[in-house]
């Protein structure tokens, strides 16, 4: 109890700054790993540094994005299993850089807790750092922010910032036109959205994490948190070989239904997507049959397996899943540009 009278001070309050101070001496090695060129990695000053001439473009644009995990922090909190994370946090943001043609640069994060627990945070630090990794851009900087009585002790939450550039002539996206090819890249599983409709079905149902699945190996933690997958590298070297591809979505929240329309230059088009055209995870199936879902609620709430899609010149399509291939992807046609006086929404499916 303290003493009537007695000093206050910001620890007795719930902040520990001298906790924060050794987890940033020793993240420094962590982050020290996403340098390019270009990024100052000296972290704890009051702003990131990014040196863009060194990279040599000509009349580049920038290109920002900002995003979080959501509630999928609380079934990893729950399962005690922070290890992707972060990679989820870089994903999201880097994931919505890429589909204007914009090569992820730098990130920052915001990691907000009500009690800072040193482990914890630099595991998730570690897996951004990770996740910066893939993208192949620089962890320049962030903040670490210990919050008593706003968060629970045990909760936290994620904010990511990313900035890339392009330049002005590659900009995406591009005229779309009735005919054009539409390829869809397969997700890990859920990625980062629809974990509230996750929760509560895993709540009606009763279904625990440390559950087995009946569709593959995995209990539905280690289903549930898969990390989202980073396009960044096949969506990089595809656009550098190739100037037919026209557009591109980033599959998230709204699924298909509300992402794709993002792209169309006009509402002159729609988009025929052939619902079956690719094998959807069993994560999905048990979804909707559990949470007696309808189709229509699944396809605009979820990735359904398709976390990007490329819309391409039709004259180049096998061309083009044929570099997916040998990228590592295991891309599928899913659908065709088609004049919208022929559709009765923008995304019809058959």
């Amino acid at each position: 109890m303290r003493k009537k009278n007695s000093p206050i001070t910001y620890s007795s309050s719930g902040v520990d700054i001298e906790k924060g101070n050794q987890l940033i001496e020793e993240i420094k090695p962590i982050i020290s790993k996403t340098k390019i060129p270009g990024a100052d990695i000296d972290i704890g000053g009051f702003g990131g540094l990014f040196d863009i001439m060194k990279l040599g473009y000509n009349d580049p644009l920038l290109v920002s994005s900002t995003d979080g995990v959501g509630t999928k922090l609380l079934l990893a909190i729950e399962s005690k299993n922070v290890t992707g994370v972060g990679i989820d946090l870089v994903a999201m943001c880097v994931n919505d850089l890429i589909v204007q043609g914009a090569q992820p640069l730098f990130f920052l994060d915001y990691f907000a807790t009500g009690v800072l627990s040193k482990s914890t945070a630099k595991e998730v630090i570690k897996s951004i750092a990770d996740g910066c990794i893939q993208s192949k851009c620089a962890l320049i900087g962030g903040e670490t922010a210990e919050m008593p009585g706003f968060y629970d002790k045990e909760h936290f939450d994620l904010a990511g910032f990313s900035v890339g550039a392009v330049e002005r002539e590659k900009l995406l996206p591009k005229k779309i036109e009735i005919g054009d090819d539409i390829i869809g890249l397969k997700s890990s599983g859920v990625h980062s959205n629809g974990f509230s409709l996750v929760r509560k079905i895993l709540d009606v149902s009763k279904t625990q994490l440390d559950d087995n699945t009946s569709f593959n190996d995995l209990s539905f933690s280690e289903e549930l948190l898969k990390p989202t997958r980073i396009y960044v590298k096949t969506i990089m070297s595809l656009l550098g070989q190739t100037n037919a591809i026209k557009a591109i979505a980033h599959i998230t929240g709204g699924g298909i239904t509300e992402n794709l329309p993002r792209v169309f230059s006009s509402n002159a088009v729609g988009a025929e997507i052939y619902k079956d055209s690719w094998k959807r995870p069993g994560i999905f199936n048990w979804l909707q049959k559990t949470g007696n879902i309808e189709d229509i609620e699944m396809l605009k709430t979820f990735n359904c397996g398709i976390g990007m899609i490329l819309v391409v010149n039709p004259n180049e399509t096998n061309d083009i899943l044929v570099e997916l291939k040998k990228l590592g992807e295991d891309p599928s046609l899913i659908g065709k540009i088609d004049d919208s006086k022929n559709l009765s929404c923008p995304v019809v499916y058959k």
